[in-house]
């Protein structure tokens, strides 16, 4: 029997998986690690913390297996985060991950540089504090003898690639969160990077998300005492694999997946089709594949930030398990998940939550479920834009934390007026890498042919037509706060 290694490459932990050529999950290893916060708003990691994770779930893993049966490993990896290296290919400084928001100015400055339409013509996105380059631009300005070192940079994934088989690339998925990449025509846009004086001989070579990157080298085989060669391919940015992983590679269903972020994120392949920049527009890790998305920023965070508050010790199933006992609404309470800003569709980092309704007989399950309820309202105008610009959502797929609880669910479906699925093997954005591995080691002719293999879902939860008739008055209620809150928040902000 043969087996791939799918690794993601998140923000907190290192996830691996084997998976045999039936797409079961035979073994799995984690590993977890700390963001470091020198600064306000400063979020950073030494680069060599994901590659020496990587080496020690791959020794753990392999060890476990017969000789020569696994024969190819692929990535999921975290977006938008900057490393960068100099000629001998070593680490020049911590690398700036997605959610360090230190480039507000930065960001400024592109704009007035370039123009919000110039970069949607050359990028198809608008610039915000998260992606690759204002971090460079950054770098730039307050660093200047590091950014004179620079030879290549490399999104979070692509480095510990690089470190396993000494070659420099990175694919379309992550290419495209740098926004310095056309998605259009697949090529780093020269003429935004001239604009910007930054050399474009920095950004790596683009290949396929299946594309062998290469193999092991000696070094590394010597490290993990094995004897064989393996396969690297290059692999994908999270959601793209996490949208593979769930079965997303045609308009047919869409993907809500709920972790410390949320995302709505549907395929969009019109060839005429320009982004207006209220969502993202990103290519797939499929090829030939690109995708609309709208992401809410405290998801997940929410529902933590929460359970700290009221019962940090309980597991996640404990402190949801009496939700259904406050009803749709939440007795009268909403919450606006906006805990760190704002993504979609304000783009707006300065705007923070808010309880509206609050009064003597709300008790903690109805904040709960209005955290709940809250989030869903926050990814619903993502797929409200979706359905604006006429695409047909029939069916959504749910992945992460709002795939785990049954109520949170049926508030899903009543929300989004859909029918909600789930995968039986839910294995988040590691599932993706390993099917790209997969791919990469020819396992199928198609990505279509292994979806029908590989991916299965759970029974569909339906709307109900009166919670939904409720809900699309809250939901109307909801998307009056922002525009509400939005100066009052602003005004708070000298306390902080």
């Amino acid at each position: 029997m043969n087996y791939v290694i799918g690794i993601d490459i998140g923000t907190s932990g290192l996830k691996s998986i084997v998976v045999n050529k039936k797409g079961e999950v035979v073994d799995s290893h984690s590993i977890s690690y700390k963001t470091e916060h020198p600064q306000s708003g400063y979020s950073e990691m030494d680069p060599n913390i994901w590659y020496k994770a990587t080496l020690d779930s791959l020794s753990h893993l392999l060890s476990k297996f017969d000789k020569e049966s696994i024969t190819g490993i692929s990535f999921s990896g975290q977006m938008h985060g900057l490393v960068v290296v100099d000629e001998d290919g070593n680490s020049i400084r911590p690398a700036i991950l997605w959610n360090d928001t230190r480039t507000s100015q930065e960001v400024e400055d592109i704009k007035q540089a370039i123009g919000i339409e110039t970069l949607l013509k050359h990028t198809q996105n608008t610039v915000l504090e998260g992606f690759t380059l204002p971090k460079l631009m950054w770098l730039k300005t307050h660093e200047p003898e590091n950014y004179k070192k620079i030879h290549k940079f490399m999104l979070p994934k692509d480095y510990v690639v690089y470190k396993l088989t000494g070659n420099i690339y990175t694919e379309p998925s992550d290419a495209a969160g740098t926004i310095m990449y056309n998605i259009k025509s697949e090529k780093w846009s020269e003429e935004l990077l001239s604009q910007l004086n930054v050399d474009s001989n920095i950004c790596p070579e683009v290949i396929a998300s299946h594309d062998r990157s290469g193999t092991l080298t000696k070094d590394i085989k010597d490290k993990l005492n094995i004897d064989w060669e393996i396969n690297v391919y290059q692999g994908g940015a999270d959601n793209a694999c996490g949208a593979l992983g769930s079965g997303i590679t045609d308009e047919t269903k869409q993907l809500v997946s709920i972790g410390t972020s949320g995302v709505a994120l549907s395929i969009e392949n019109n060839a005429n089709y320009e982004n207006d920049g209220n969502m993202h527009y990103f290519s797939h890790c499929v090829p030939d594949q690109k995708y609309v998305m709208g992401v809410t920023l405290s998801a997940g965070y929410s529902l933590e930030w929460i359970k700290q508050l009221i019962n940090p010790s309980e597991d996640f199933n404990t402190f949801l398990q009496d939700i259904s006992k406050s009803k749709i609404g939440s007795n009268g309470l909403m919450y606006t998940p906006y805990l760190l800003g704002e993504r979609t569709p304000y783009n707006d980092a300065s705007i923070r939550g808010s309880f509206i309704g609050l009064d003597a007989n709300t008790t903690q399950l109805d904040m709960k479920r209005s955290v709940l309820e809250g989030i869903t309202y926050s990814i619903n105008e993502s797929i409200e834009i979706m359905r604006n610009k006429d695409i047909d959502i029939k069916e959504i797929v749910s992945i992460g934390g709002g795939a785990k609880n049954a109520e949170w669910l049926q508030i899903q479906a009543d929300v989004f007026n859909v029918p909600i699925t789930t995968r039986t093997e839910e294995q988040g954005p590691a599932y993706g890498a390993a099917m790209l591995a997969a791919m990469g080691e020819q396992w199928f002719n198609s990505f279509n042919d292994m979806n029908k293999d590989w991916i299965n879902y759970r029974e569909k939860v339906s709307p109900v037509s009166s919670h939904t008739e409720s809900y699309d008055k809250l939901f109307n209620i909801y998307k009056l706060i922002y525009t509400a809150t939005q100066p009052i928040t602003k005004d708070l902000t000298q306390f902080k």
